[in-house]
């Protein structure tokens, strides 16, 4: 399995996933520039977290033109994996691979710290290391992490399984207080309709090693690798 880390000017999570694949899971790993057209035949293409161009406009707006951008829309019409974290969430959001929009934090301060989450789902390459219902805990660091959507398209996220990570507390339940950022519905992390394209605003590349004194994340992308090659195995046999 090879993963493409793009980095847009302003990333500052993209040498922590590079981490995480070759060093921690010793997996084949590239990083590809903003105005690279083609995806060097990445199987998985993640888009860190960071302030892209410098949040100018708005958080993810500039980085969802990047020339790369249109490289991503065409892996994921073809059914590759894409997982946008922070930041990238914001840019997924704005390139329409995703419904939605994030906004300012309810508190209209940046939030750093770590949270709970509540696995949604466990049928996805993304979550295939989870249990359902997990409850684990990984930190958040942004300032526009809100998501908001229109009642009909989250009812739509809702009635289609397409939340995949929601805020709750240690507990596992859902509650205003266990939500840093006001985001509808306590939604912290959903997928698109074919399930092949996740965005999440906490970072799971923060905590995939004892050192870092929490490995909750490391489920997501050994999981993710799994999957991953078991679907390019069954390419190849087919």
């Amino acid at each position: 399995m090879k993963a493409g880390v793009i980095v847009f000017p302003g990333s500052n999570c993209d040498h922590d996933v590079y981490h995480v694949f070759r060093h921690v899971l010793g997996q084949e790993v590239e990083f590809l520039w903003h105005q690279e057209e083609d995806l060097a035949s990445c199987d998985l293409v993640v888009l860190p977290g960071g302030f892209s161009y410098g949040d100018y406009l708005r958080s993810g707006a500039l980085a969802a033109l990047s020339p790369v951008m249109a490289a991503v829309q065409r892996h994921a019409e073809r059914g590759g994996l894409v997982l946008g974290i922070c930041n990238g969430f914001q840019i997924l959001l704005e390139a329409g691979l995703l419904p939605g929009a994030l906004v300012p934090n309810r508190s209209l301060r940046f939030e750093c710290r770590d949270v709970w989450l509540r696995v949604e789902r466990t049928d996805l390459p993304f979550t295939s290391g989870y249990k359902d219902r997990d409850v684990v805990r990984i930190p958040v660091a942004h300032m526009d992490g809100n998501f908001q959507a229109s009642a009909s398209t989250l009812d739509d996220l809702e009635d289609s399984n397409q939340v995949v990570f929601r805020y709750v507390d240690e507990s596992g339940a859902v509650s205003s207080a266990a939500n840093p950022n006001g985001s509808a519905r306590n939604i912290a992390g959903l997928t698109n309709a074919e399930g092949n394209v996740l965005g999440m605003m906490p970072h799971p590349e923060r905590c995939v090693e004892e050192l870092l004194g929490n490995t909750d994340g490391l489920a997501l992308f050994s999981g993710l690798i799994r999957e991953t090659v078991g679907i390019l195995q069954q390419e190849v046999a087919s």
